[in-house]
């Protein structure tokens, strides 16, 4: 048996959390596998190493001295180092990073570096070989991993090893760096799954699990045990903070069970995330239909209304063309006779309103323009509402005895989710009714 974890920052912040992690991986030996992250924060004051790592390029981008900030990087890894007793060569590799700055390292190359060296220091102190990333996770020229080749890779380098990887980032076929967006170590860390047909991938971070609601709305929201990955990427998706929203879908190919599980509290089980559970079949909970709530604010709604609007053909696909030359995503599209919705980014729109209103007026003529500014979304998300008459109007209702107005109704054929558009100004009270109504 194989487990491959990943550990993010708040994991890899000191050496007391180095040596919690060293517990857990020693914990069992199927724990062959490690990736890590750039140090995060110590505490609500501190700094993320990358943040740190940005902010030097864009000193020398600007001819401006990083000194001070390259000081606090280097201070904060040796200090990890001696904690623990090590004999990593930091200095060396420190001095390597710098002279690169000195010859113009690229932005990529130079935010990767907090990986790099949280890795080669985890390696020391587990006393397992380090693979560098740019050994084995191939980018092509379009940004998208080339699958194939890097699985093939890390399972030679892997073969019968105990390895630590530095997550976020990877190479092009030339060997320059390249880095997933912020939050991408998740991405290694379910490649290196998925490359080595992982039993389990556990992604440690600092919480137990993934919460039913955003604690910052809701004191002390219960952890979801069990989630499949379409829900997963519905909460990802509409704003739950967990992992990268794009994490699923290496495991997810090869239905590898997803543990999100908190280096603070090892004991505890986390959330499993599978394709589906054979529990759900029987379960006699009628209450706990919604498995989680989610949701996220700044939504602006285009409607477009037109006499016979409902039977000319084209129309929402010209639309669409419109605000994809503008290259703002359309993420709703809720619709009724002669008249059809976009929900997009309220602050994105903004800028282009006034192009994008005249290019609909030229392009479908409608009879009327709306937009709806400040709106919020809140999706009630969970796989046992599918097939359960009345939980639409049940939702509805809550919301209803509490005053809230339901501007949009957005729900797919496959009833994982119910999306609901409400005023910003009651976003939050939206969640907490939801959750308060279905799951306290």
């Amino acid at each position: 048996m194989l487990k491959v974890l990943k550990f993010g920052g708040s994991s890899m912040a000191s050496a007391a959390q180095y040596a919690k992690v060293r517990a857990i991986v020693e914990a069992d030996e199927s724990r062959r596998v490690v990736v890590v992250s750039a140090a995060g924060k110590r505490s609500k004051d501190d700094h993320k190493i990358t943040d740190l790592l940005y902010l030097c390029h864009a000193h020398m981008k600007y001819g401006v001295s990083c000194d001070s900030v390259f000081g606090m990087i280097s201070q904060r890894y040796l200090e990890i180092r001696d904690e623990l007793g090590l004999s990593t060569d930091l200095e060396g590799e420190l001095e390597r990073i710098r002279t690169a700055m000195e010859s113009g390292i690229s932005e990529a190359e130079l935010a990767s570096r907090g990986e790099y060296l949280s890795a080669r220091l985890m390696a020391d102190y587990l006393g397992f070989e380090f693979v560098d990333a740019v050994r084995w996770l191939r980018f092509r020229m379009d940004g998208t991993v080339d699958q194939d080749w890097s699985y093939a890779a890390l399972k030679k380098l892997a073969d019968g090893k105990k390895i630590v990887i530095p997550g976020f980032y990877g190479a092009l076929a030339d060997g320059s760096i390249r880095t997933f967006t912020r939050g991408g170590s998740d991405i290694t860390g379910a490649l290196a799954a998925a490359a080595l047909d992982a039993e389990v991938y556990e992604n440690w971070t600092d919480v137990s699990g993934i919460l039913m609601a955003d604690p910052r709305i809701v004191k002390d929201p219960e952890p979801i045990p069990c989630l499949t990955y379409a829900e997963l990427r519905e909460l990802s998706y509409l704003g739950a903070q967990v992992l990268h929203e794009d994490t699923i879908f290496p495991v997810a190919e090869k239905n590898i069970p997803l543990n999100i599980r908190n280096t603070n509290e090892p004991d505890h089980p986390g959330t499993i995330i599978m394709e589906r559970f054979e529990e759900d079949d029987s379960s006699d909970d009628e209450r706990r239909f919604i498995t989680g709530i989610a949701g996220k604010r700044d939504y602006a709604v285009v409607s477009i209304s037109k006499r016979g609007l409902s039977s000319q053909v084209g129309a929402i696909r010209k639309a669409f063309e419109i605000f994809e030359n503008y290259g703002l995503a359309v993420e709703y599209t809720p619709n009724g006779i002669d008249t059809f919705s976009l929900v997009v980014s309220g602050a994105k729109l903004e800028k282009l309103l006034h192009s994008i209103v005249a290019q609909i007026q030229e392009k479908l003529a409608p009879d009327e323009i709306q937009v709806t500014k400040d709106l919020a979304i809140v999706a009630a998300v969970g796989r046992r509402m599918a097939n359960r008459p009345g939980i639409s109007g049940r939702i509805f209702s809550a919301l209803g005895d509490e005053g809230i107005n339901i501007r949009l109704i957005s729900q797919g054929p496959r009833e994982v989710n119910v999306i609901l558009g409400v005023d910003g100004k009651d976003f939050a009270r939206a969640v907490q009714v939801l959750y308060d109504s279905f799951v306290k």
